[in-house]
């Protein structure tokens, strides 16, 4: 089997319920009892810790009645619990232990993630484990948190890029919306209860729903001890929460269409074009494709920057895929020179038409493309506290072997595979397009006569 084969065999491969995955060097895996995953990173360069869990979690799992809601059960997990039943008790032990926390919620995943000094791991997993499994969600601190939550969309609606976003992908998603939408919905966020907080917890917050990492100058086989120790006992599901909760498959988009929206906030014009692009349930090969492709558009040598940004037509223009098990989104994101709008409409259908082209970019370009996202990797993996976020949120979306995979099998992509993803997702299929622009501007340059009659790539 040659070595381009192989990769793309592996990255479709997932591990079955108690497979070893494959692991780079140095990553240690075990599968407790109660099904828990637990991955040890051992990286000796400084004496700390990082421990993070993550659940399966987050916007995919909410229809409307609970938009938003992932992410406010994540600002509650750090509140109160058991062992610390107030807030005030919970910031005192992270302050003794020397802790550096946060959580994020994302459309797959929502995690937590505690670091501190490497002889304090035991202490931290005690105290990650009060949090995770005996929460306590007063009503007192959700009044208060429920503003901050609410406010970080608010914040969000002040910027016309977060506007257009929304007003796209509302056509993207359609009925499905709230399960790309993690930051959730005003009315839903700001009439939330404990009791619905415990709905989130009783559907997805078991072991076999979540992974442990402990990463840093840590030796596995004392860490594998002690989280067995402290976590083994945390029951399990008798359900698997997404088959008892599944998710909806997303309905394509049947029709390209453009929507223009004002607002007084856009003091230049943005705009954007979503189609729906590969996971990595069905399409593993599409999604580094879509991955290697973005970088190559992104160097300032390409086609697509040279005509759109080097001659002035736009200040910004930029093509991004996320990776996803459930329908990853590919989008280009533009700010155009206003004076010159109609000319960058007209040249942004030209060069996605051209996108699946022999010669659209070079054979030095996509090695360029490889070695920068490569180089991206080896970075990352020199801050051990930022491995295991990024080693969950592949958990959650596609598996580890998918992780461990990533690298070899996007350095094999080929011209013909991204070619394939191209006509498979971008040429000549239905996608959204809008723009947002102030009213001074939209009555001055009039793009309804040419942005929405534009056809289709």
């Amino acid at each position: 089997m040659d070595k381009r084969l192989f990769a793309a065999v592996c990255l479709l491969l997932t591990c079955s319920a108690f497979a070893q995955p494959r692991l780079p060097e140095n990553y240690h895996w075990k599968k407790l009892n109660n099904g828990l995953e637990v991955v040890v990173i051992e990286n000796h360069k400084v004496p700390l810790a990082t421990i993070e869990i993550a659940v399966k979690n987050g916007a995919y799992t909410e229809g409307p009645e609970y938009s938003g809601l992932s992410h406010l059960f994540e600002h509650m997990f750090f509140k109160a619990n058991k062992d610390y039943p107030d807030q005030e008790k919970f910031i005192k032990r992270t302050e003794e232990l020397g802790m550096i926390w946060n959580g994020t919620t994302g459309d797959e995943r929502v995690n937590y993630f505690f670091t501190f000094d490497k002889d304090s791991l035991a202490a931290g997993l005690k105290f990650m484990n009060a949090a995770i499994r005996f929460p306590i969600y007063r009503t007192e601190d959700m009044q208060k948190e429920r503003p901050v939550v609410d406010g970080e969309f608010q914040r969000g609606e002040s910027d016309p890029g977060f506007q257009l976003w929304i007003a796209v992908n509302k056509k993207v998603w359609g009925e499905h919306f709230t399960r790309k939408n993690a930051i959730g919905d005003h009315d839903v966020i700001n009439t939330a209860t404990p009791e619905k907080m415990m709905i989130i917890k009783d559907k997805y917050y078991y072991p076999n729903n979540s992974i442990l990492v402990i990463c840093g100058d840590v030796n596995h086989e004392e860490a594998f001890t002690q989280a067995e120790d402290i976590f083994g006992n945390w029951t399990q599901s008798d359900f698997n929460p997404h088959e008892k909760y599944p998710i909806p498959e997303f309905v394509p988009i049947e029709k390209t269409e453009y929507l223009i929206k004002e607002s007084s906030i856009a003091q230049t014009p943005y705009t954007m074009f979503t189609w729906h692009g590969p996971d990595t349930r069905n399409d593993s090969l599409g999604t580094l494709a879509a991955d290697v492709f973005s970088t190559v558009l992104g160097l300032n040598s390409s086609k697509w920057q040279q005509a759109l940004v080097d001659k002035g037509l736009a200040s910004y223009a930029g093509i991004s895929y996320q990776t996803l098990k459930h329908t990853g989104p590919v989008s280009i994101f533009a700010v155009p020179n206003p004076g010159k709008l109609k000319e960058f409409s007209a040249e942004v259908m030209n060069q996605v038409s051209h996108f699946a082209d022999d010669d659209y970019f070079t054979d030095e370009q996509l090695q360029t493309a490889k070695d920068i996202l490569r180089r991206n990797h080896i970075r990352n993996t020199e801050k051990p506290s930022s491995l295991a976020s990024s080693l969950t949120y592949w958990w959650c979306s596609a598996s580890l072997d998918y992780y461990t995979d990533y690298i070899p099998g996007m350095m094999n992509v080929t011209r013909k595979d991204i070619q394939s993803y191209l006509k498979k997702y971008i040429i000549s299929k239905p996608y959204i397009a809008g723009m947002i622009i102030n009213e001074a501007m939209n009555k001055q340059l009039k793009p309804a006569e040419y942005f929405t009659a534009l056809k289709s790539f």
